[in-house]
């Protein structure tokens, strides 16, 4: 038997294009079922459900039916309230789905195997570049969030991106603003739920930066 990682696709959207299912067909790694195997344990599945075609309440039907499978929300826009909101249903993840199709089988993979969004076996970008983007977070809003997330107060932050404690209190405001959550521990989950990794304690600057520019007209 193989030991393909399951994927149910829910309510695919039209404008999905053929280029998603031809990736996702011809990756050994993965391996498409009906609604029929959602029961069999035998190998992990994941659900890739897409909204706005699915709301929180259908999601937490989807949850009830099964409890054993790893649900993948993409979405096209969503806030903080949004996020928390399937995530109270049963989603264990998201993922923007304006991301190319090799980016969203990563995250298929990662989300199946129980590691970060950005580690599956396939060697591509990491899709939280394009999800902190679907959000309409600028490359520095990415980088301070990662920071908050961390825990770091306003004048750490500062001193690690080298700019000024006004200039981060103001990043700050356009996170509340754009996620319409001035809570932090709800950009904590907003951050985990993307896919940006906390800032470690040595980590002189940010690992990573989001590429803003390959995917501007992805944002709204």
């Amino acid at each position: 038997m193989s030991d393909a990682v399951r994927v149910l696709i829910i309510n695919e959207p039209s404008d999905l294009g053929a280029a998603f299912r031809a990736t996702l067909e011809h990756s050994p790694a993965l391996r498409t079922v009906g609604e029929e195997e959602l029961q069999d344990s035998a190998t992990t599945c994941v659900i890739l459900a897409f909204a706005p075609e699915i709301g929180p309440a259908a999601l937490a039907s989807l949850r009830e039916r099964a409890p054993g499978a790893r649900i993948l929300v993409a979405f096209q826009v969503a806030d903080a309230a949004e996020i928390g909101r399937f995530t109270a249903a049963g989603s264990d993840a998201f993922v923007a789905r304006c991301a190319p199709p090799r980016e969203i089988c990563t995250a298929i993979l990662s989300l199946a195997r129980g590691l970060p969004l950005h580690e599956g076996d396939l060697e591509v970008p990491a899709p939280e570049d394009v999800a902190a983007e679907s959000l309409g977070l600028t490359p520095r809003e990415a980088e301070v969030l990662r920071f908050l997330s961390a825990g770091f107060s306003n004048k750490e932050v500062a001193r690690r991106l080298t700019v000024s404690v006004r200039t981060v209190e103001t990043h700050r405001l356009n996170l509340r603003r754009k996620t319409k959550t001035g809570r932090l521990k709800d950009l904590v989950q907003l951050a985990r739920q993307i896919g940006l990794a906390p800032v470690l304690e040595g980590e002189a600057r940010p690992l990573r930066r989001i590429n803003h520019e390959a995917h501007r007209a992805a944002s709204h």
